[in-house]
């Protein structure tokens, strides 16, 4: 595991944070976790090299390229000396490799996008699911690209045309909107990776901390429910919505998918497995609420699961 932060000692938790999270997970687990230094990761982008290629490129220049199990173009990477700059590679601005933590790999690879499918990425910006997804269609069909904030659109765009991507659409406006806009437009999958609390996120922004209150939690629950019921109605009959978040908060995860399969009876969550991936129980009683036990197939996991980001995914096809 990295190093601890330097003024992790110094670092206070909110009562009310301590005492939700000592009834989640193994607290004091958690907690070594969120304050040690995240591991870097990279993805090889394979619309423009071969892994192979690539690697043996960054491994020429010193870095030290470690095999994520769940993707075969995703690798945790350092440096020999330690240098951490990744972006000021040549590999990088090129759009060879994107930046990426491993977690965050993986709603693309369970949303499985195939080549020539009409796919929807709602909450897209900066772009690294963005540029995966379009990878895994190995640019054709057609992708797009969403996101409801100018300044967040402008990054999505340079990484879109870093990675090379060429079947991306983009669009600007907030994610419930899309079926006004479009009408009877019916996509084959969506993604919706969703605004959040990022719970799971500590150790790359202790910001997270000072934010955290019960009641910014409810407000994106919120939020969240109108963006995945939004997408549910955008699937065409056979297709899937992915639903993922950086989030450790039940609200944001387990009660979002109990919502939507109370509302929808034809929205059906299937199990999926990835290799190397070690996961947690999903948590199907939260003060004094019951969520429908078939959210036990939806992925929930620890930072200290695999000393990454704690991070949630879900599959939900509509039957």
């Amino acid at each position: 595991m990295p190093g601890i932060m330097p003024n992790a000692d110094s670092v206070v938790f909110k009562e009310k944070f301590v005492e939700r999270y000592s009834s989640l997970t193994d607290w004091e687990s958690f907690k070594r976790t969120s304050l040690t230094f995240p591991r870097k990761g990279v993805r090889i982008n394979t619309l423009k090299r071969s892994i192979e290629e690539i690697k043996g490129r960054l491994e020429a220049l010193g870095w030290i390229l470690e095999q994520v199990p769940w993707i075969k173009e995703g690798f945790w990477i350092k440096h020999e000396t330690g240098r951490r700059d990744l972006g000021n590679t040549l590999e990088h601005s090129l759009g060879y490799i994107y930046v990426q933590e491993p977690v965050s790999m993986i709603p693309p690879i369970v949303l499985e996008p195939k080549p020539h499918e009409l796919v929807l990425d709602m909450c897209a910006a900066p772009g690294s699911k963005t540029t995966e997804i379009a990878q895994m269609m190995q640019n054709t069909g057609i992708l797009i690209a969403n996101d409801y904030k100018g300044d967040r659109i402008a990054a999505l765009g340079i990484n879109i045309q870093r990675s090379g991507i060429s079947n991306i659409v983009i669009s600007l406006m907030m994610g419930h909107q899309f079926r006004r806009l479009l009408g009877k437009v019916e996509f084959d999958k969506i993604l919706v990776d969703a605004p959040c609390s990022g719970t799971g996120t500590i150790r790359k922004s202790l910001k997270t901390l000072q934010m955290w209150n019960p009641n910014m939690i409810r407000k994106l629950s919120g939020m969240q429910k109108q963006l995945l019921d939004t997408a549910f109605n955008l699937i065409k009959p056979g297709g899937t919505v992915v639903y993922s978040t950086c989030s450790c908060e039940p609200e944001e995860n387990e009660e979002v998918i109990d919502f939507l399969l109370k509302k929808h009876s034809n929205a059906k969550l299937e199990e999926f497995h990835l290799n190397g991936l070690k996961t947690s129980p999903t948590i199907l009683e939260f003060e004094g609420k019951t969520y429908d036990p078939e959210i036990k197939k939806c992925l929930r996991l620890w930072p200290q699961d695999n000393d990454t980001e704690g991070f949630f995914v879900a599959k939900v096809r509509k039957i």
